[in-house]
């Protein structure tokens, strides 16, 4: 039995990885083993001849026990572009993706994948974040970065992430934007239009403060 969710956001730079991170502290805070996956990341740097991006491993670190990295992003690629560019000397396989998501799911009792960019982002050729999630058939939850222009961003998204078929267990609201002065309002404006959960609200920080921000998730 699968027991996790899926990590998606109304665009790329909105909040997912500390999203991420977030639940993962709140799940452990709960004293369940949890591990976390960034199945594709665009924007890596090289250590000891190998590609490494740091919020990947920041979710390595975060994790209840030890994973190898490559089990965790088992696509790294240097260009900070969408994956499907990025990757096109080594496209992203779906199938491999899974076999990656299992030996996480058989070490913990909870495993949250973050997805790449926003729902439709491109993966390969053929395929896209959405594709991603349908085969990982998780529970999806929204990331809405709290700023101009989310409220449109936030229901096209939610949207399409029902034309998949898929649950979505609720939305976390992400402060992202210390110069927006009209955040409790949006946030009203946002419940209102979205028919599932908000999950939370993580105001914004200078610095993750991951511990403090998993106070904040109601699940």
């Amino acid at each position: 039995m699968k027991h996790g969710y899926f990590i998606t956001g109304t665009d790329t730079n909105v909040g997912k990885t500390w999203a991420t991170l977030t639940l993962m502290t709140y799940f452990k805070q709960k004293q369940q083993c949890v591990l976390g996956m960034k199945p594709v990341a665009s924007g890596c740097e090289q250590q000891d001849g190998q590609w490494r991006n740091a919020d990947a491993l920041a979710i390595q670190q975060c994790g209840a026990v030890w994973v190898d990295y490559e089990i965790i992003n088992p696509y790294a690629y240097a260009l900070p572009i969408s994956p499907h560019l990025a990757g096109k000397s080594h496209p992203v396989d779906v199938e491999v993706v899974l076999g990656h998501f299992n030996t996480l799911q058989a070490l913990a009792e909870v495993v949250i994948v973050e997805g790449a960019g926003g729902w439709y982002t491109p993966l390969n050729a053929t395929q896209t974040i959405a594709n991603l999630a349908q085969a990982l058939a998780l529970p999806v939850i929204l990331v809405v970065s709290v700023k101009l222009g989310c409220l449109n961003h936030a229901q096209l998204t939610f949207e399409a992430i029902e034309k998949a078929t898929l649950p979505c267990a609720g939305w976390l609201a992400v402060c992202s934007d210390k110069d927006f002065t009209c955040i409790e309002a949006t946030i009203a404006s946002l419940t209102a239009q979205l028919p599932v959960p908000l999950l939370g609200i993580l105001p914004y920080l200078e610095q993750g403060d991951f511990h403090y921000l998993a106070t904040k998730i109601r699940i």
